[in-house]
């Protein structure tokens, strides 16, 4: 099988002076069209570029960039605000399941109290000692 006589280049795009583009144009278009190659023109002796040939479905107006823009912002805002909403949602929720615990938590503890001297278990003692920070009013 025969190798293209321009092989793309994926790392940056290929650079030709105007003068071989012009001659190699129909190859420049198919290899751009087959395997989304860009080859960049640039005036003959000067390496700047002046033009370049593009895949057609990478060829975009600057409206055409500007409203998928616009759209994308829109989107994305949309998107952060309902997850705002439900972080805030999952917050209450969270908080009121806390609550919930640590009311759970201090009647044991109440009743471990009446059934049990407090300070007269080791092991209860330590188990008070993990359950401090849900345990403060």
């Amino acid at each position: 099988m025969a190798a293209p006589a321009l092989a793309p280049d994926v790392d940056q795009p290929r650079a030709l002076p105007l003068r071989e583009a012009r001659t190699r144009l129909t190859q420049l278009v198919a290899l751009a069209e087959l395997t989304d190659t860009v080859t960049v023109i640039t005036r003959d002796g000067d390496p700047r570029p002046i033009a370049a040939i593009v895949p057609a479905p990478a060829a975009r107006t600057v409206a055409r960039a500007r409203a998928d823009a616009e759209r994308l912002s829109t989107v994305t805002a949309g998107w952060a605000r309902r997850l705002d909403e439900l972080h805030r949602h999952s917050a209450r929720r969270h908080a009121a399941e806390l609550r919930a615990v640590t009311d759970a938590l201090a009647e044991v503890w109440a009743e471990l109290d009446r059934r049990a001297t407090p300070g007269s278990d080791p092991a209860l003692l330590r188990l008070r000692a993990a359950h401090a920070d849900l345990l403060r009013d």
